[in-house]
């Protein structure tokens, strides 16, 4: 194996595992399938999506147009780097997200002697095609000049000190070999120093570098993020809410499935991280979109409905892509997160949920999503919803590239049919597409009942 599976404290991979090897699910696929599974979810975290999804401006081109240019900027970027170019293709069923199959991992690479130490951050990003920035770099062969071969390793359990001299002993990751753009004094001593500091090129996994390639035609996203917001299904001219909507790409994405046309509503509390949000629909041209620093838990009370907060049963459609333990991004080779914090996310997201609820008009749709692998913040809070508010009906979702739900107490195998989960524990034998191979992530459709 290529990169470790994910570790996490003991008493957190206790818990998740108790969750996942329960008595209903041990009584319907057996102990040893679902600990197998368990054990395959966490190898597959550990590692990075074999496939890059991009999400492309129908509002302003199409696929067709945009994937010439696509392909003629990422041939470049093989060309400078001296690997082989990449094929992009459409999705095979949603019409604004194109695919690149990443190739690796590459385990035939020879290290060097120079090594150069990165934060996890920055270990995980080269893992989907990054280069290496200059703020990333903990540590450096004393040997290390400009255009000098080096190999990358990410330091797992951030223990080394920025300027290590010696060499780091501790816990780390062999990512890739790459040319350094800097010294290793300049590095260290340049105060304010920006930019690439080494440049991937051998990587263990070849991935393109996304970074400000084609803007204002492409978003890179997620697959499961881009089947969110097509879930959602906002209209022309309809009142809409993103509960939480930094970085800012679904809302771009509500805005650009809308043609531009109706009122969409974007909070975040973090004022630093609305003006992300702003940036990102601008880029696209989008001027439909309010973005207002504001905390979503609040934000059904008495109001006029110019801003926030707002009066009930205001909206056509609310998003709540809500915060969570984050457990499903990829790669991830360690994890800090206490017991007592993963298990605070249940009862902050309830709050965005039930503010969610009052908020959307009767008749209206109301979409859930964590980027997590929870039960409890998943399936679990699915069926609380349902049992606290009976005006709540589950829908069906399209489109449904993902999974179904696993099993939870108090949901039926219907209602878990209703549900999306991508998980990246595949079967044993099965080859990786772009449905199948992605971070973890989860999606419940609601309709209000009139």
């Amino acid at each position: 194996m290529a990169l470790p599976p994910l570790q996490l404290k003991e008493d957190v991979r206790d818990h998740l595992q108790t969750s996942f090897i329960n008595d209903q699910t041990v009584s319907e696929l057996g102990k040893h399938k679902c600990e197998e599974e368990f054990l395959r979810l966490l190898d597959q975290l550990g590692s990075p999506p074999l496939f890059t999804t991009l999400r492309v401006n129908i509002h302003n081109s199409d696929c067709e147009h945009i994937i010439p240019l696509l392909q003629e900027e990422i041939n470049k970027q093989c060309d400078k780097r001296g690997i082989c170019h990449f094929d992009i293709l459409k999705h095979h069923s949603l019409k604004d997200v194109v695919v690149i199959k990443n190739r690796g991992p590459n385990l035939n690479l020879e290290q060097s002697e120079k090594e150069v130490i990165v934060d996890l951050a920055c270990g995980m990003a080269v893992l989907r095609g990054a280069d290496v920035f200059v703020q990333g770099i903990m540590a450096a062969h004393p040997g290390m000049n400009e255009n000098t071969l080096v190999s990358v390793f990410a330091d797992v359990e951030g223990a080394c000190r920025k300027g290590f001299v010696k060499q780091f002993t501790g816990r780390k990751i062999f990512i890739g070999n790459g040319v350094a753009k800097f010294s290793r004094d300049k590095i260290f001593t340049v105060n304010g120093m920006r930019g690439v500091g080494i440049s991937m090129t051998h990587p263990l996994y070849e991935a393109p570098c996304l970074s400000d390639i084609l803007p204002e035609l492409v978003f890179p996203q997620n697959l499961p993020s881009a089947v969110c917001v097509h879930v959602l299904d906002p209209q022309p001219g309809e009142l809409v809410l993103d509960m939480c909507a930094a970085p800012g790409g679904k809302t771009q994405h509500i805005a650009t499935l809308m043609r531009n046309e109706g009122r969409i509503v974007a909070l975040d509390k973090v004022k630093q991280k609305v003006k992300r949000v702003e940036a990102n629909v601008q880029v696209w041209g989008m001027t439909c979109v309010e973005c207002y620093a504001f905390d979503a838990t609040e934000a059904c009370r008495d109001g006029a409905g110019g801003s926030p907060p707002y009066p009930a049963g205001m909206f056509d459609r609310v998003l709540l892509d809500a915060p969570c333990s984050a457990l499903g991004q990829r790669p991830s080779s360690f994890c800090k997160m206490t017991l007592p914090s993963l298990r605070s996310f249940e009862t902050y997201q309830w709050k965005f949920f039930t503010q969610a609820v009052r908020l959307l008009k009767p008749g209206g749709t109301l979409v859930y999503s964590t980027c997590t692998i929870t039960m409890a913040e998943n399936e679990g809070c699915v069926a609380h919803a349902l049992k606290t508010f009976p005006n709540l009906e589950l829908c069906p979702q399209i489109p449904h590239v993902g999974g179904p739900g696993r099993l939870c107490p108090g949901l039926t195998a219907d209602q878990l049919a209703k549900l999306q989960r991508f998980s990246p524990a595949r079967e044993e034998g099965t080859d990786p597409t772009v449905d199948n191979d992605t971070i973890g992530f989860f999606i419940a459709k609601f309709k209000k009942k009139s």
